[in-house]
């Protein structure tokens, strides 16, 4: 989608999710053709005519100053990230058009970062953008284990066209409306990154779901709340998730995931960091030698060679 559609189909969604009883405008009844506000009630409550909002409505925001954007917003009663992504549409607007699509560089965090997540006793993991798990502790791998199966963990990939994300977050229409917010959001940020594109893309040819929340055109940035996993091993989790923006290196965030002391979260999160800690050791170990077998398969095999040579 261009940029001028967004825009144009970002401002009539907005605008169709307010009525003027949620405004100081006077609603006179009748019959009303659009759901939400007319074009004509915008532009008064914003201050500017209606062929200037019905050009702002098509999509040109080439030029538009700060003070009309504040006022649209206002208008709109957009909220902080909408207002963010009102904002960062314009910006692209005055863009150069024949600007490159820049590819991103594989992230990779500073040692001194994973240092940091793996002192961490609790799930800690990093992604980017387009939503790659790049880096993370032990904890972080265990609490998204069904992820990480993936050579390139993608957290919007597993929850719109993995069927295990069904059961894995407890509340997934909510997980994959938020997930469609948030890339939206970040598409507004850095138009130009080609693998976001390239992962908008794909979501929206290969999964039905993801077309409809991305439909909505919500923005949603993660801060902080809670999350429900169904955990394949540990079974439900109840967690609070705090995000950081890692210093240094714009487009990647920190997520660290903790429970309440003493809850029945916490004994299961006591669980996962044992059940982490015996496959790391088991993966530091490597595969086992061919040659190596179980004490009882050993006894097993001794019994079957003495009963093939007659041994008693």
């Amino acid at each position: 989608m261009s940029s001028k559609d967004e825009v144009r189909a970002f401002l009539m969604s907005r605008r169709a999710n307010i009525t003027p009883s949620q405004t100081d405008l006077q609603d006179f009844g009748g019959q009303r053709r659009v759901p939400g506000l007319r074009r004509s009630e915008v532009a008064m409550l914003a201050g500017v005519s209606l062929d200037y909002y019905t050009r702002l409505e098509r999509g040109n925001l080439r030029g538009v100053s700060e003070h009309v954007l504040n006022a649209l917003a206002n208008a709109l009663q957009l909220n902080e990230l909408e207002r963010e992504y009102l904002f960062g549409l314009a910006r692209t607007a005055t863009a150069p058009t024949a600007a490159a699509r820049t590819v991103q560089k594989k992230p990779v965090v500073r040692e001194s970062v994973q240092r940091v997540l793996d002192s961490m006793g609790v799930p800690a993991v990093v992604w980017n953008r387009q939503h790659d798990l790049v880096a993370s502790n032990l904890m972080g791998r265990a609490l998204y284990s069904p992820q990480f199966e993936s050579d390139s963990p993608n957290l919007a990939r597993f929850i719109f066209l993995d069927p295990r994300a069904k059961d894995y977050y407890v509340d997934w229409p909510l997980a994959r409306q938020m997930t469609a917010a948030m890339l939206r959001m970040e598409a507004g940020r850095d138009p130009l990154n080609a693998e976001l594109t390239a992962l908008i893309g794909e979501l929206s040819t290969r999964s039905p779901e993801f077309r409809s929340n991305w439909a909505e055109r919500d923005v949603h940035e993660h801060r902080t709340g809670r999350k429900l996993f169904k955990h394949p091993v540990v079974g439900v989790v109840d967690v609070t998730y705090d995000v950081f923006e890692m210093p240094g290196e714009k487009g990647l965030w920190i997520g660290i995931y903790s429970v309440e002391e003493d809850s029945e979260s916490a004994e299961k999160f006591a669980l996962l960091a044992s059940w982490a800690a015996t496959n790391d050791q088991l993966a530091a170990q490597g595969p086992a030698p061919p040659s190596s077998v179980h004490p009882d398969q050993n006894q097993t095999l001794t019994a079957k060679s003495s009963r093939s040579t007659g041994e008693q």
